[in-house]
């Protein structure tokens, strides 16, 4: 079943202390499967310079392209622009609002980790992304 034109298209926010590795990849993920039906967003409580170098490169292997984002801070109207939020590992640093769709993903931190470890994180993040869009009623585009 296809989103109709009429219905407005779901904000996701996908938040991580540094923006720049699972909310990154996570971000990533949902453009390359969901399109123009999903607006996107990732942000951080405490971003980084850079997206972790070796994220980028894990999801390149997948032919999604992350290099050209960059981290962002993490605004209370990011959260109240979203329907879906959800964090990674960022504990009480992340705002919360009552109302908001939230789930929590327990995931491994790429930061410091060679490509061998990163693979099934991002991997792992597929697959929730995969549930995620199932959740939401919206296929995965070819």
């Amino acid at each position: 079943m296809t989103t109709p034109a009429s219905t407005p298209r779901p904000t996701v926010l996908f938040v991580c202390v540094h923006n720049a590795g699972r909310s990154q990849m996570a971000a990533g993920w949902l453009q390359h499967l969901a399109g123009d039906r999903v607006e996107v967003l990732s942000a951080g409580s405490a971003p980084k310079d850079q997206i972790n170098p070796v994220a980028v490169e894990a999801m390149a292997e997948q032919g999604v392209d992350i290099a050209h984002n960059s981290p962002k801070v993490l605004t209370d109207e990011a959260v109240e622009a979203s329907d879906v939020v959800i964090t990674m590992g960022c504990g009480d640093a992340c705002t919360f609002y009552p109302g908001k769709r939230y789930e929590d993903w327990q995931l491994d931190d790429p930061a410091g980790q060679g490509i061998e470890s990163v693979r099934p994180i991002r991997d792992e993040i597929k697959a929730r992304i995969e549930g995620l869009l199932a959740s939401l009623d919206i296929p995965v585009q070819a």
